[in-house]
């Protein structure tokens, strides 16, 4: 507890006071000059004025926290220079608190407080102190402001705010490894003594971890911390102030600690031998059998590749790991078959994806483990010999030619007899014909190539007795060629003879064609027939390379004399044996134009040119015809409209026309009547014919022999 102030300060201003007086008494001054406090007087005399001086005999003030006595806590004592003792000075105070907590002495100015205080709710009070004059209320000092400070004592535990906490750590971790860094509140005033200096210390978790005091940071304090042995941990970390001596407050946390799984556990097969029975009707692609290796790590750390290591499985297997289960599937690759092989052996390794080289000196982190595989027998259907079959025959060869011979037979060992026959719903199979026993197809009717060159037919083999169990097999028949077309000349287009052809001179170059093979078909002689006398316009040249050329013998043809001619030719091919065609060709004559090295008739060649054909012009002509038409009748009726006389219904007399002939005078009276003139009405029915001659002349007068006709 803090001694007040005023107790202390009591002597030191008792001894001011007293120099002061004595100095005064024994000093004196000859000539007074007067001061600022002083006046001048008429007589001479100095009138002093003496300024009251400021005489609060107080300080700060400080009261302990949480009093719990029986009467009020003495804080301190106000005083006044101008209290003598007499009772004559109140004082009065005011602020925060004051009259409820803080309570003050009107004649002797001692303040208590009346309340247990809390600084962590309020740490100090603002006051103020008034000294009046009893009996005339007038302010002896003026209005002053104090602190009261609440002075702290050891009420508060430290605490976690935090907590609990939970924390993780890596399996395996050195010793030392940081885990958490916990940290705890005091409320209680730092500044002053060790209220809140705190201390940590570990309650549970020994001697897996440690704390340090200061810092609060907890650290691991053994080796080799396996997950896979213990993996939660509960840690009490304990924090007490007055920095941990005996009556400090101390508050605790938990701390639930949990080891972080890294791979340090290699994958073991919980055996080295496995067998599995799979029937070679499996298809490719099946799974067939599964195993797992077990690793105690987790995620990641465990996931795990298993490979088929050696060749004899790796050709027919294939193994792939489940995500999911960790398992690996085995899968068959390629079709089994009981009878050439019924037993694999497969050496299958798992090995983890993710090693650690931390922990390398563990040992490898994979491992070997055998599986065997038995084949099941299973009744199958035959095999053939072939996966496809090419057959060939002659075309015309006689119905009952032999093809050829399809083979299958039964794979499993007894060896069942097998029927042969070809499938019906094809339309080939009116072609041929399959022997059940032996499979040697046959045709049915003559072949022609030129009709249809490949025939596929589908062969079907079941065993006797089990129908069920069939398979296919196609079959191609090519049908081989003979020479049995004849050739003929190819008529691509038309011979055209012009008028200005010379003898010797090449008409045209013709080829043949043969419907056989290229084989038989690829060399054609070619002439005229020899029993025909011989042709006085045209002779043919065999050019000995399959084409002929057509040579005039003569000049002058006209198209008006002759404008067609037929030139029958024979031409034989170079097939075994050999056969003989005549066609017979017909050439045109008319009058040409030379286009390069191609001679059309004029007459065409404009047509062709044009890109016209016959029915095109005779329709263009007849379109110009009916416009030529037209125009004629158009014509014809604007010749045959009649122009009226008098064209505008205005008055005839608003209009004069000027005209340099004579006039006759009296004779000319009745040329005109002069009523039509006056009278448009009149004149409409007046309209004289041009196409006669007028009689009588209207009676005209005129001013004068050349004038106006009014």
């Amino acid at each position: 507890m803090r001694i007040p102030m005023t107790c202390c300060l009591c002597p030191f201003l008792v001894c001011l006071c007293f120099i002061q007086r004595c100095y005064g008494a024994s000093h004196h001054v000859p000539t007074k000059v007067p001061s600022k406090n002083q006046t001048k007087l008429a007589n001479g005399e100095t009138e002093v004025h003496h300024r009251p001086k400021r005489g609060w005999i107080w300080n700060q003030f400080f009261v302990l926290e949480e009093h719990i006595g029986p009467d009020a806590q003495y804080v301190g004592k106000l005083h006044s220079n101008s209290d003598k003792g007499d009772g004559s000075v109140r004082y009065i105070l005011s602020g925060e608190g004051a009259g409820t907590i803080f309570i003050i002495d009107e004649v002797t100015g001692d303040i208590h407080a009346t309340k247990s205080l809390d600084r962590e709710r309020k740490a100090h009070y603002v006051l103020h102190a008034q000294a009046l004059d009893r009996n005339t209320e007038e302010a002896l000092e003026p209005k002053s402001e104090f602190i009261i400070k609440v002075q702290d004592i050891n009420d508060n535990a430290p605490k976690f705010p935090d907590g609990p906490f939970e924390a993780t750590v890596p399996e395996m971790s050195e010793v030392g490894t940081s885990v958490l860094q916990v940290t705890a509140t005091d409320s209680d005033d730092p500044t002053y003594g060790n209220s809140a200096k705190i201390v940590y210390s570990i309650l549970q978790g020994q001697p897996y971890f440690s704390v340090d005091p200061k810092t609060g940071i907890i650290r691991t304090a053994l080796p080799n911390m396996d997950r896979e042995a213990r993996e939660h941990y509960t840690v009490v970390i304990q924090a007490k102030d007055m920095a941990g001596q005996v009556g400090g407050l101390s508050g605790s946390t938990t701390i639930n600690i949990t080891l972080t799984d890294v791979n340090d556990n290699p994958p073991k097969f919980p055996q080295k031998n496995y067998q599995v029975l799979v029937l070679e009707s499996a298809e490719v692609g099946t799974p067939v059998g599964k195993l797992k290796a077990n690793d105690d790590d987790l995620g990641t750390n465990a996931d795990i590749k298993y490979t088929i290591i050696n060749s004899e499985g790796a050709n027919m297997f294939s193994i792939a790991t489940n995500r999911d289960t960790k398992e690996g599937i085995v899968s068959l690759k390629k079709p089994l078959n009981y009878e050439r092989k019924k037993t694999y052996t497969l050496h299958i390794e798992g090995l983890n994806t993710h090693a650690d080289p931390r922990f390398t000196y563990l040992g490898p982190f994979k491992d070997t483990a055998t599986l065997k595989i038995s084949v099941g027998d299973v009744d199958e259907a035959p095999v053939f010999s072939m996966d496809y079959y090419i057959l060939d025959v002659y075309e015309n060869s006689p119905s009952g030619t032999e093809v050829g011979t399809v083979t299958a037979r039964d794979p499993d060992g007894d060896n069942k007899p097998v029927r042969y026959e070809l499938d019906g719903k094809e339309e080939e199979e009116s072609y041929f014909r399959i022997d059940a026993k032996s499979g040697v197809i046959r045709t049915t009717q003559p072949l022609d190539r030129e009709d249809t060159p490949w025939h596929n037919i589908t062969v079907v083999a079941s065993e006797v007795g089990n129908p069920v169990l069939f398979s296919h097999v196609p079959v191609t028949v090519q049908v081989l060629d003979t020479n049995d077309n004849p050739p003929e000349v190819a008529a691509d287009e038309e011979v055209i003879v012009c008028e200005s052809s010379r003898p010797g001179q090449v008409i045209q170059t013709v080829r043949a064609v043969d419907k056989d093979d290229f084989a038989n078909g690829q060399r054609f002689s070619f002439a005229l027939p020899s029993q025909l006398p011989v042709n006085p316009n045209f002779t043919l040249k065999d050019n000995e390379d399959s084409t002929a050329s057509i040579i005039a013998r003569r000049r002058r043809f006209s198209h008006l004399t002759q404008e067609l001619y037929e030139l029958p030719i024979v031409v034989w091919d170079g097939g075994e044996p050999s056969l003989t065609g005549t066609s017979t060709l017909t050439l045109r004559v008319c009058p040409c134009q030379r286009h390069g090295r191609i001679r059309m008739c004029q007459g065409e060649a404009f047509l062709s040119s044009a890109g016209l054909s016959t029915g095109a012009l005779i329709a263009i002509l007849l379109c110009i015809i009916i416009l030529l038409a037209i125009v004629v009748l158009f014509i014809t009726l604007r010749r045959s409209k009649k122009e009226p006389l008098i064209i505008s219904e205005e008055d005839i007399r608003e209009n004069v026309v000027t005209y340099d002939d004579e006039g006759g005078g009296e004779e000319d009276t009745e040329a005109f009547d002069i009523v039509a003139l006056r009278n448009p009405a009149a004149a409409e029915e007046l309209k004289f014919r041009r196409d006669i001659r007028p009689e009588a002349r209207s009676q005209c007068g005129f001013a004068h022999d050349r004038g106006s006709l009014v």
